[in-house]
């Protein structure tokens, strides 16, 4: 890093400062509470979000190409739909939909219901609605290139379905399974348009970088920037390498 009070030039020398200093004039990022909790509560949200997208992916792939069914294709745009609605506007969608839903039933009944208000449920809820449509397009793509004979031939053979799908679906699935996952979790770790909306008062790396970007830019934002994508290109290489072998 730079070894200079501003993240610009001219370069002034080499220094980890911006990562390990403790001190009145430099505070490293570990030894920066605020940004360290940011980076744990994004990492939660990235883990529940890519959990459920594969769940969920997984679920979608099977009945989109294993059932025909009225209304399928209906559905199927309307899976979609997500992937082309700007991030701001589906965050505004979805606060406003569940704070409606909060306040009558706070009005009605008395009860709050605190996971429909802003807060990491809802940055999960709404990173979730259109990540889960990108796992599905990876798992789908994938699960149309298996030849359904296996899996007849199995069923003939006196398997159940669950057999079938543990000992011959998901084991083909799984490169598409990991490629989904980590797409997913790289694509809630760095959203930012949605996450902003529905943000409350814990929040993620994204919603903190921008806060300290408005009071002032500092190295400590480089150091968190470095890392990141040290971490991304790591996690990448990592699913490339599973999925090869």
């Amino acid at each position: 890093m730079n070894d200079s009070v501003f993240p610009s030039l001219p370069w002034e020398g080499f220094t980890l400062d911006w990562y390990f200093a403790d001190n009145k004039e430099r505070r490293g990022l570990f030894h920066d509470g605020a940004i360290q909790e940011s980076i744990i509560t994004s990492l939660m949200i990235a883990l529940f979000v890519a959990i459920l997208s594969v769940t969920l992916a997984i679920t979608n792939a099977l009945l989109f190409e294993r059932y025909d069914f009225r209304g399928k294709q209906f559905l199927y745009s309307l899976m979609l739909l997500p992937l082309v609605i700007p991030g701001v506007i589906l965050g505004i969608s979805i606060l406003s939909f569940s704070s409606g839903i909060a306040n009558t039933i706070e009005d009605s009944y008395g009860l709050d219901l605190e996971f429909l208000r802003p807060g990491l449920p809802l940055i999960v809820l709404g990173q979730f609605v259109f990540i889960s449509t990108m796992a599905t397009l990876v798992i789908s793509a994938r699960l149309r290139k298996l030849d359904t004979a296996m899996e007849e031939a199995a069923l003939n053979l006196g398997a159940s379905r669950f057999e079938v799908f543990t000992t011959i679906t998901l084991p083909w699935l799984k490169p598409a399974v990991i490629g989904s996952a980590v797409v997913a979790f790289l694509m809630s770790f760095e959203n930012f348009n949605t996450t902003l909306i529905l943000a409350g008062s814990d929040s993620p790396l994204t919603i903190t970088l921008f806060d300290r970007m408005r009071e002032g830019s500092t190295p400590v934002l480089n150091a968190v920037s470095t890392l990141l994508m040290a971490g991304s290109g790591a996690l990448a290489l990592v699913s490339i390498f599973i999925q090869r072998k």
